[in-house]
């Protein structure tokens, strides 16, 4: 039995359109390429970031790099006007940045005890300039000076707060920092001043229910209803609870930044007046999570192609592999999605597998042995942990191949 595929975003013309642009490229390519061929299509990268700056109005954004994966297109984003320093999510990854003069302005999104990237970091007067680090608890200020023997190098700091929606005793958001109310933040905030070696700088409030959940998906048009309200309900509560946090650490300290949001609340967030950057990178490569929310138009940009190996009966095709499931609560919407051509599912039984995936749809019966199929991945930066190399499409034609966080020999 077929599992239908995720409620298109592009129509079927839109979709058999970039499948005959991936064919041209592959075809026109000089030598034969490995599968499976993991793509980007700048065409569409550039067109996401423009519209993410016209959505930050103004607002810097800082590029969560979990979400981007790939050094090259990094560098590319940062080059535009409206993006500014990365947000990363290890320590030991925002070295390497530092160190490959990516950027001079690296931010941290979660807290480490990895006392080997610490110990870097401490060791390195520039590094410890150009990035800060997170914490939500006294302990994280401990592991650092477990590490060294002196505070000459003063590690920069930003406190991560809570930003989930609290109704009475429930909680509707990222389980992250044990932070809430200004009380217990600007504690926090305190110790740090009182502590040597440390500079606090910045705050951080995530919200992640509002940035990252869909909210405008037409099989489920009610539920949907339902997450607008609870989306509005959050931001409500966080402007204000924003506010009084910000306004009890004025003093004590006058912080550098304060980010905030993901692709999902850009505009939302930018309008917060406490807020200093928005952070955003799903919104670069759009993946399918990404692809019924009301604030934004999805333009898919990232890709991975498989071939036809079996033809098991007229109406079936089977690539080999394309089994490449995104992290979070295990469910249906996790998986691949085969996008082009357009009019192929996944079938109930065998799902995306880690050797064989039979499609079935109006297009299986069309496809030939040795022909691509294109999937999209369900989260963004996700899918080129599964590979070293991106072609970077443009037109009708591949013109770069770069290397990922893998092709580097990182392992973050």
């Amino acid at each position: 039995m077929a599992q239908p595929a995720a409620a298109d975003s592009s129509s079927f013309v839109e979709r058999n359109r970039l499948w005959a642009r991936l064919g041209a490229a592959v075809t026109a390519h000089e030598e034969p390429l490995s599968t499976p061929l993991m793509v980007v299509d700048l065409d569409a990268f550039d067109a996401n970031a423009n519209d993410l700056v016209r959505r930050a109005a103004g607002t810097p954004i800082r590029v969560a790099s979990k979400s981007v994966r790939v050094p090259s297109l990094l560098r590319r984003v940062l080059d535009r006007d409206g993006f500014q320093g990365v947000l990363a999510y290890t320590l030991a990854e925002a070295l390497w940045l530092e160190e490959q003069e990516v950027t001079d302005d690296l931010l941290v999104a979660y807290p480490t005890v990895d006392r080997a990237a610490l110990q870097r970091l401490v060791e390195s007067p520039r590094a410890a300039s150009r990035i800060t680090v997170m914490i939500d608890d006294v302990a994280h200020l401990d592991v650092v000076d477990s590490v060294r023997s002196s505070h000459a190098v003063q590690v920069r700091v930003a406190i991560d707060v809570d930003a989930g929606l609290r109704m009475g005793r429930q909680h509707v958001g990222p389980k992250r920092s044990p932070l809430y109310d200004a009380t217990s933040v600007t504690r926090l905030a305190r110790t740090v001043m009182d502590r040597p070696g440390f500079r606090l700088v910045g705050a951080m409030t995530y919200e992640g229910q509002v940035a990252g959940v869909p909210d405008d998906v037409p099989t489920a048009r009610a539920r949907s209803m339902a997450v607008r309200r609870l989306k509005s309900m959050s931001l409500t509560q966080l402007a204000v609870r924003r506010r009084e946090i910000a306004d009890a650490l004025r003093q004590v300290v006058d912080l550098e930044l304060w980010n905030a949001g993901g692709s999902g609340s850009v505009e939302a967030t930018a309008a917060d007046p406490v807020v200093t950057e928005v952070a955003a990178g799903s919104g670069l490569l759009v993946p399918t999570l990404f692809d019924h929310y009301q604030s934004f138009e999805p333009r898919p940009a990232a890709f991975f192609g498989v071939p036809v190996v079996r033809r098991p009966s007229p109406d079936i095709a089977t690539v080999h592999g394309g089994g490449f499931v995104a992290s979070g609560a295990a469910g249906a919407d996790r998986l691949p999605t085969p996008w082009a051509p357009a009019g192929l599912h996944l079938t109930g039984l065998e799902g995306a597998g880690e050797v064989q995936t039979p499609l079935t749809g109006n297009a299986a019966g069309l496809l030939a042995i040795g022909d691509l199929v294109w999937f999209r991945h369900a989260k963004s930066g996700e899918l080129f942990e599964h590979t070293t190399t991106v072609q970077l499409l443009s037109g009708e034609a591949f013109v770069d191949e770069v290397r990922s966080y893998r092709g580097h020999g990182l392992a973050f």
